[in-house]
């Protein structure tokens, strides 16, 4: 942003200055032509004077102030001779002609040319009048250093007043105030000038060939404080790009990094313009920044033409326009087109990329240009400012990627976080800050089957199509593997809970990737602050609690409620001490009855853990069933049912009422190519037959990783052993897969069996499902089963075995002896005695 600008006029206002100046040394000029006309006599002294006074003119310490170059010189030194042995107008009209040979050399333009010329022949009138007012000259005594002494000094501040006077009226007062504040080391200047000078009077008056002495000593004195200006100059310049390059180290990182760079460079350059040009990159948009002199701000322009900056950045070096470069005589007529005297331009590099420029234009002061030397001092400020830019980039980059997800670019946990801190602040009444978290399912069978590149791009087109649906005030994130959330304001919860269902069916749609197009489904939980705490941290946590039950629920929407965290919370706590329930054998096995439901047989029993926590109660089994696999104790888990359930079927076979047994097993312990094994151990070690144990597999799971879990399959029925499809009819992909599946049974969920006797899809499901399994020769088993009806009902349809609190709650083993006794009696049966049901209350 540029600051306001001080006030500038015309340089045609300089002429308010220059004309007085002129009137004044004319008038001075006319009244000692008419005193001394012939003053022309002493043309040959003039000569000499003109000469050394132009000499002396070149010789030139400057000190740029703004726009302005105030020099400092030595022509003092033959002002003091000339006015000593040259008559007054002379004097004046030397001074004057010096002055502009000098000028037109350098080429100022002619409002400048006739201020200087004026004001040089003013300042000399001056003395010429101060030599007059005081005791007359008569020989090279104190008095006379006293007169000359004090004619010099009112010239210099003649001087120093008509250029304060200039500046103040074409720049401001500002400007004017910073000129004359130079005028104490003026002042100081020309008085050692004159003492010089005086001392060369003094020596000239003795002995006329003193001159050639002097001629040498002033060659000598004039190398010397050239090489001692230049020394000066090389110093102040390492001071400066000292103090600049500290300046960027300390801002670089940060914000603010070309205000502190361009007018440290613009004054380093004494340049009128300073620019820096970074093009786009990435995430960084263009930058095109120059400071200018007398302007407070940045401006958002640049004088450089684009021609010389492309030749700096297609050579990769600096470029220099202007009368010491040579090299770049094709651009100087650009430069010169532009309004410009002279320019460098040094490209910043980072490695073998160029990444911007740095640029100043317009050396300050007129006979002032660029030299080599400053393309030195450029280069290696241009050196520090590209470390100092990448360092900026690098830290932005790494603040961005603190907050955002590599892959989606989408916010991240630690930004949602600070979003919602921010949101829950500043809530209008009636106004709820909403939470939805989507967990995103089937990513896992994506990266196994394509790849991890498939699942990638799976999950950048859920990031799009979130972005599209959500509302514009929402803010959406990804916090996890497959888990991303939207973060809103919503008129309230009901809201909410209704807009993440329609989210959540346009999120369905069919997405392409690689060459398969895949239906995606989603779990959203909903978390609103205030219902649901104002903590951030807090309803990012419950909103992913509910999403984790949302899987569990039909149309896949959850809203978070406290028993979710609760039972979070208690399976966490439970997972220390699952371990030393199992070590310690605090888990006991239940079995609940199967009965065949044409003639009531009881022909085997399925193995059922509980756990009776001495401190929490009776846990629930989907609780640390949940924590044993999360910990990896699942295997022991089903070690200690399987070997339970082998003892007492070893048990019931001596006492000759043979039961099969059936245990669950997880589709994780599917996973594990020694648990055939282990089960073949264990058979042997209870001396049980294989095909008394069937294993119970849930559909779901089995069907989520089945490539890798069939060879353990066929390898627990080439043991002997039955196998079992659980909760059959509830996956996704039954019927493709029941043919290549090694299975003997199917077991149908208890969700449609207690549903059939009052809703027609559920005893069409059944009764379909008991079809299907005739045609595949496998045998029925229905779970749930709790009335007459239901169980009339499976029995008209062929269903074979019964599993239900109509016949039995899972029991401890005491209580299932007990209910043999109570519930059934002997029946011979051509394959020996079984045991039959009494009656079924």
């Amino acid at each position: 942003m540029a600051g306001r600008p001080a006030p500038r006029r015309s340089p045609q206002y300089a002429w308010l200055i220059t004309n007085p100046l002129a009137f004044f040394a004319l008038l001075v000029v006319v009244a000692y032509w008419v005193k001394e006309p012939g003053w022309f006599h002493s043309w040959l002294g003039g000569l000499i004077a003109f000469v050394f006074l132009t000499i002396a003119n070149f010789s030139v310490f400057t000190v740029v102030v703004h726009r302005q170059g105030v020099t400092v010189v030595v022509t003092e030194i033959p002002l003091v001779l000339s006015l000593f042995f040259l008559p007054p107008v002379m004097v004046i009209l030397v001074s004057a002609l010096a002055t502009m040979a000098v000028l037109l050399y350098q080429r100022l333009d002619p409002i400048k040319l006739c201020f200087n010329v004026a004001k040089a022949a003013a300042a000399t009138s001056a003395a010429v009048l101060v030599i007059e007012v005081l005791p007359p000259i008569t020989d090279a005594g104190p008095g006379t250093w006293g007169t000359l002494f004090a004619a010099v000094l009112a010239s210099a501040v003649l001087s120093l007043l008509a250029l304060g006077g200039v500046i103040s009226i074409l720049q401001g007062r500002r400007s004017a105030q910073e000129t004359l504040s130079t005028g104490t080391a003026m002042l100081i200047t020309t008085a050692a000038n004159t003492v010089v000078g005086l001392i060369f009077l003094i020596v000239l008056n003795a002995s006329p060939w003193a001159a050639v002495l002097l001629a040498a000593l002033i060659a000598a004195l004039f190398v010397v404080l050239r090489s001692f200006a230049e020394f000066f100059r090389q110093h102040r310049t390492l001071a400066d790009v000292y103090e600049l390059t500290l300046a960027v180290r300390e801002r670089g990182a940060g914000d603010g990094l070309e205000d502190v760079l361009l007018d440290r460079v613009r004054g380093l350059m004494r340049s009128e313009y300073a620019t820096l040009w970074l093009p786009a990159q990435g995430r960084h948009p263009e930058v095109l920044l120059t400071a200018r002199v007398d302007d407070a701000g940045l401006l958002d322009i640049s004088p450089t033409p684009a021609e010389v900056r492309d030749r700096a950045i297609a050579t990769q070096h600096a470029v220099g326009v202007g009368d010491r470069f040579g090299e770049s005589e094709d651009l100087r007529l650009l430069a010169r087109e532009a309004g410009l005297k002279d320019l460098l331009i040094v490209p910043l590099r980072s490695g073998q990329v160029t990444i911007g420029t740095l640029e100043v234009v317009n050396r300050l002061g007129s006979q002032l240009t660029y030299r080599a030397a400053d393309v030195r001092v450029m280069e290696t400020v241009a050196a520090h400012v590209a470390v100092a830019v990448e360092n900026s980039r690098l830290v932005d980059r790494l603040r961005y990627d603190a907050y955002h997800d590599r892959l989606t670019s989408l916010p991240n946990r630690r930004r949602l976080t600070d979003a919602l801190a921010e949101s829950v602040k500043v809530r209008a009444p009636g106004e709820v800050v909403a939470v939805l978290a989507f967990d995103v399912d089937g990513l896992r069978d994506v990266n196994e089957s394509m790849g991890h590149a498939a699942g990638d791009k799976l999950l950048t087109e859920v990031a799009k199509r979130l972005l599209a649906i959500a509302g514009p005030g929402s803010l959406v994130g990804r916090i996890g593997g497959d888990e991303f959330v939207v973060t809103m304001r919503s008129e309230s919860t009901e809201a909410t809970v209704q807009l993440a269902t329609q989210m959540r069916e346009q999120l369905r749609g069919p997405m392409v990737v690689g060459t398969l197009t895949l239906d995606v489904d989603t779990a959203v939980g909903v978390a609103v602050q205030p219902d649901h705490g104002d903590d951030p941290e807090a309803l990012l946590r419950r909103a992913e609690l509910a999403a984790n039950a949302a899987k569990l629920v039909p149309y896949g929407v959850q809203l978070f409620h406290p028993a979710l965290e609760s039972r979070a919370v208690r399976r966490l706590g439970l997972a220390g001490e699952l371990r030393k329930a199992l070590e310690d054998g605090e888990l006991e096995v239940y079995f609940q009855p199967k009965v065949t439901i044409g003639d009531r047989h009881l022909v085997g029993v399925e193995c059922l853990a509980r756990w009776n926590h001495p401190a929490h109660g009776e846990v629930a089994p989907e609780d640390f069933i949940a924590v044993a696999e999360h910990t990896g104790q699942l295997s022991r888990l089903t070690e200690v049912v399987l070997t339970e359930g082998l003892r007492r079927c070893r048990q019931w076979q001596d006492a000759d009422r043979p039961l099969a047994i059936a245990v669950n097993l997880s589709a994780r312990t599917l996973l594990d190519p020694r648990f055939p094994n282990s089960v073949h151990e264990l058979l042997k070690h209870h001396h049980v037959a294989a095909e008394q144990v069937t294993f119970e597999i849930s559909e779901p799971g089995m069907l989520g990783d089945i490539e890798r879990t069939l060879p353990v399959l066929y390898q627990l029925r080439d043991l002997g052993v039955r196998l079992s499809v659980d909760d059959f009819g509830t996956g996704a992909s039954s019927l493709s897969y029941l043919r290549q599946l090694p299975v003997h049974e199917v077991k149908i969920d208890d969700s449609f069996v207690q549903g059939m006797a009052t809703d027609s899809g559920d005893l069409a499901i059944v009764r379909a499902v008991i079809s299907l399994a005739r045609e595949f020769r496998l045998t029925v088993v229905a779970e749930g089963v709790e009335s007459e009806l239901t169980l009339d009902l499976l029995e008209e349809m062929g269903c074979e075995i019964g599993q239900g609190y109509l016949f039995s709650r899972p029991l401890p083993y005491e209580r299932l002896e007990a209910w043999f006794s109570a519930q059934t009696e002997p029946e011979s049966t051509p394959t020996g005695e079984v045991r039959r049901l009494r009656a079924v209350i």
